[in-house]
């Protein structure tokens, strides 16, 4: 598929990703579900996870709409990015929480970090980076029993409609065997989505369950709870 055929090219996408320690702390990640589970990040972006946790000995897929477009040019455009936002942030450093990040230097380190050990692991493993534009993924029914969604349903409430969501997480539905975890449930606003409660029952719809928890990790204002959607029978 081409990067016409997907309909977004690099100068539309936003490469900045989280660290392995990061998705830790935002999905409650245990040995158990690490080592237990083989487990799909979507969408990926430049996040570290899937890079860190294989070389720990789990086994991570990660997906993403930018995985159609080379690693030297993502790595380029995730390097403007994480300038650009660090600046952006420096301007309203209100909107955010700084204990998990003490200054705006330790978070440029982190997030320079996240996209370095992404980047150098989509050369030396290809495979496990596979390009895909959400709704749709090339994977089959139940390829995965844990799916991990960081920062893209409800967050970007404003651009993705009602009906995208529930297709996304339809799919996600299909290629995951027992469980979903959504991260974070408020929009760039910090306000609670407003597609949260549509979604809910959309879930029950679905036949599956559902649990919002806390979590320990909160760095954008109010962005402290994630969604753990759960297969029926599991």
């Amino acid at each position: 598929m081409s990067n016409t055929n997907v309909g977004l090219d690099l100068e539309r996408i936003i490469f900045i990703g989280r660290t392995f320690e990061e998705y830790r702390d935002i999905f409650n990640v245990s040995k158990e579900d690490l080592f237990d589970n083989k487990i799909l990040d979507c969408p990926s972006g430049a996040c570290s996870f899937t890079a860190i946790a294989n070389q720990l000995g789990g086994d991570v897929t990660a997906a993403d709409i930018a995985y159609y477009h080379p690693v030297e040019s993502l790595r380029e455009k995730g390097l403007q990015d994480l300038e650009h936002g660090i600046a952006n942030i420096e301007k309203v450093k209100q909107n955010y929480k700084w204990d998990y990040f003490e200054t705006a230097d330790e978070l440029h380190a982190t997030r320079s970090k996240a996209l370095l050990d992404c980047t150098n692991d989509m050369i030396a493993n290809p495979h496990r980076y596979v390009a895909a534009a959400l709704p749709q993924l090339p994977f089959a029914d139940q390829q995965f029993d844990l799916t991990l969604s960081a920062h893209f349903l409800f967050m970007y409430a404003d651009r993705l409609d009602l009906s995208f969501h529930k297709a996304t997480l339809a799919e996600l539905m299909r290629v995951t065997r027992r469980e979903i975890r959504l991260f974070p449930l408020v929009d760039q606003t910090s306000e609670r989505s407003a597609f949260v409660d549509e979604m809910l029952s959309f879930i029950r719809e679905m036949g599956w369950s559902y649990e919002i928890q806390d979590t320990s990790y909160e760095f954008q204002r109010n962005a402290n709870q994630m969604l753990i959607i759960t297969a029926s029978g599991e």
